[in-house]
């Protein structure tokens, strides 16, 4: 069982991780996001010159205040369809664990690493 309480999802193939592209962008703006339904902060991230600049945002205004997180290395999904959460189009889906209150605490590498690198 992982931490947030659910039992662990089927096995899948190679083929189908491969599919997921995450990549690792740094958060180069942040502001807070008063219009969602939950708590948030709206995020910019630059993922290099092959991806470039795309928009999220995130629940994570529990651990992160917006102008702590300019510079920040994370991890994201960057290739699900846009979607529209108020009125931000999110173009990326970055990723995040649930602490011990269920609350998320972002993903992103130990060392500093090229943006646009693709997880493995």
């Amino acid at each position: 069982m992982s931490g947030d309480g659910t039992a662990p999802a089927p096995q899948i193939g190679w083929d189908d991780f491969a599919a997921v592209d995450i990549r690792v962008g740094r958060i180069i703006r942040a502001e807070p996001f008063p219009e969602a339904k939950k708590p948030a902060i709206k995020l910019w991230l630059d993922f290099g010159p092959e991806i470039g600049e795309r928009k999220s945002s995130a629940q994570i205004t529990r651990h992160y205040r917006p102008e702590e997180l300019i510079g920040k290395q994370v991890l994201a999904v960057v290739n699900f369809p846009p979607r529209q959460i108020g009125p931000v189009r999110s173009e990326v889906l970055v990723l995040g664990l649930p602490d011990e209150d269920n609350q998320v605490v972002l993903i992103g590498p130990d060392k500093p690493v090229p943006l646009g690198g693709r997880m493995f």
